[in-house]
């Protein structure tokens, strides 16, 4: 008989840096997400205040390392790493745990990485620690977090981790090369 053993999606894969700036992956307890059932949004707002992490807005994450509330779509946030109990009957909440592979790029060019795999404007101005969005690297759909003045988390499905690792890889070490 097989036996089977879990792996981290990234396993094998990382951490690694190249000049300044490092790529590991992000682990959290759990992934669920949480999607309101019609009419139910101000119900579920309050049971997320009421366990002390606020709702996030459109475009925005809560929380802190460890423990987030991410924006993760129309009417869709992600828990990673947080447990809200009572939304029974407000909402739909399902455990995302296994589906998604995070990843943290920090460092001083982490901006200029990310800026040449995406089409956002990431200007510490425009694009602020605790700013959340739902893009493209390359060709991936993704959910990019700003978590730190040049740190950001990055959010893909499972199964992208080695694709998106190998295009982090690439540009990191051109930026690198430049600098």
């Amino acid at each position: 008989m097989v036996k089977l053993v879990a792996k981290a999606p990234c396993e094998g894969l990382l951490p690694f840096s190249y000049g300044t700036v490092s790529l590991s992956e992000v682990t959290y307890d759990s992934l669920t997400s949480v999607a309101p059932f019609v009419g139910k949004s101000k119900a579920v707002a309050d049971v997320f205040k009421a366990a002390g992490t606020p709702m996030p807005a459109v475009g925005r994450a809560t929380g802190k390392d460890g423990q987030r509330a991410i924006w993760f779509g129309r009417g869709q946030v992600l828990l990673a790493g947080l447990t809200i109990e009572g939304l029974e009957g407000l909402a739909a909440a399902t455990d995302q745990s296994d589906a998604w592979a995070v990843v943290r790029l920090e460092g001083e060019n982490a901006d200029a990485i990310l800026a040449r795999l995406i089409p956002l404007d990431l200007d510490k101005g425009v694009f602020k620690r605790g700013h959340t969005a739902r893009t493209q690297v390359q060709h991936m759909m993704a959910s990019i977090t700003r978590t730190g003045v040049q740190t950001f988390e990055i959010i893909v499905m499972r199964s992208m981790a080695r694709t998106l690792v190998h295009e982090l890889e690439v540009v990191m070490k051109a930026v690198a090369a430049r600098h």
